[in-house]
């Protein structure tokens, strides 16, 4: 008997960043795809012509009754409104809710006129943590009953590139944005330098917006803007680091952490939304509205290295893509159940 046939939308499995959906989705695919039980069978679809809400709303839902597809995934978000088979869509978070100004306007448009529709429409709902579960619930009436948490894991590959050499460094990764809340990091960093800290400052990630101010609240302090890195050499700057500190205010997950976790660098971040889901009793944590409880950390994080080390390395051992592959199927056979002739948007 033929397996059951679920459409990936994987057009950006091919981008190299190892955060987000792109990195979620390369790694989901790859993990189905090495299933020893090939039930559902997942095949990725990767795009057609045109701008991509056309294809998501337009081409994709007539390759899939062309193709006769048992349901669809849509792992961005953007799932098809109208659709000939049953849905599941992954919400990773609903930033663009909380901190609209970091989104361009019609990106933020989009997110708002698409996502949540979808959210409603699916059969499934998955989210890549409780804290986003309950979010999502809360915020759009959902049915919990609808949705399953099934937690990313680590996407970097461990390479054995050379650190940077230099003086010992704190290390944050991320775009440079409100939610991220680098400019108090950047005060509690000053405050410790002042009280004799050595650290120089890196902050890894795309400049989308604050760069600028960044620079400015350095007032000439050794702060080192690395940008959009490439992979083996984010993978090197996690390794070197002394400590990695996350003060985001608002994450559906924390891969960041995790990453860092994986490679024996210790963590401390803020303790809210996902993220003591996330690390566990692997990290230090802090309140990030508080610039005086951030610099408290950073010292005790670092006087924990060896510590935290150990527990990270545990935490990140905890996930693994193939768990998370194995759970996704299994969300897959439930959609299918739930909506084929029954109630699946047409």
């Amino acid at each position: 008997m033929t397996p059951p046939r679920v459409a990936i939308d994987a057009r950006h499995a091919g981008a190299s960043t190892a955060w987000g959906s792109a990195a979620y989705v390369r790694e989901l695919v790859r993990a189905l795809g090495e299933r020893a039980d090939p039930r559902p069978e997942a095949v990725p679809l990767r795009g057609g012509r045109g701008p991509d809400v056309l294809w998501e709303q337009v081409g994709l839902p007539r390759r899939l009754r062309r193709e006769r597809f048992d349901a669809v995934h849509a792992p961005n978000g953007f799932l098809p409104l109208r659709r000939p088979c049953p849905g599941v869509v992954t919400v990773h978070d609903v930033a663009f809710e909380v901190f609209p100004q970091d989104f361009p306007p019609r990106t933020r448009a989009k997110f708002r006129a698409l996502i949540p529709r979808a959210i409603r429409s699916a059969q499934r709902v998955v989210c890549v943590s409780r804290f986003t579960r309950d979010d999502v619930c809360e915020r759009y009436g959902i049915d919990p009953a609808r949705t399953r948490v099934v937690l990313s894991a680590p996407a970097l590959p461990v390479g054995d590139a050379a650190p940077p050499a230099g003086t010992p460094y704190l290390l944050a990764v991320g775009a440079l944005r409100a939610k991220k809340n680098l400019r108090r990091l950047v005060e509690a960093w000053l405050a410790l330098r002042a009280s004799g800290l050595e650290h120089r400052l890196v902050l890894a990630g795309p400049d989308a917006g604050e760069g600028a101010a960044l620079r400015a609240a350095a007032r000439g302090a050794p702060l080192e803007l690395a940008g959009q890195v490439p992979d083996r050499e984010l993978d090197a700057l996690m390794r070197g680091a002394a400590l990695l500190v996350h003060p985001s205010l608002h994450e559906g997950f924390g891969l960041a952490p995790l990453e860092a976790m994986a490679r024996g660098t210790p963590v401390a971040m803020a303790g809210v939304t996902a993220l003591p889901e996330a690390g566990g009793d692997a990290a230090e944590y802090f309140d990030p509205l508080d610039v005086e409880d951030i610099a408290a950390a950073i010292p005790r994080a670092l006087g924990r290295r060896d510590e935290l080390a150990r527990l990270g390395r545990a935490r990140a051992a905890q996930l693994s893509w193939e768990r998370t592959a194995a759970a996704t199927a299994a969300v897959y056979r439930e959609a299918i159940d739930a909506g084929s002739g029954r109630g699946a948007a047409r």
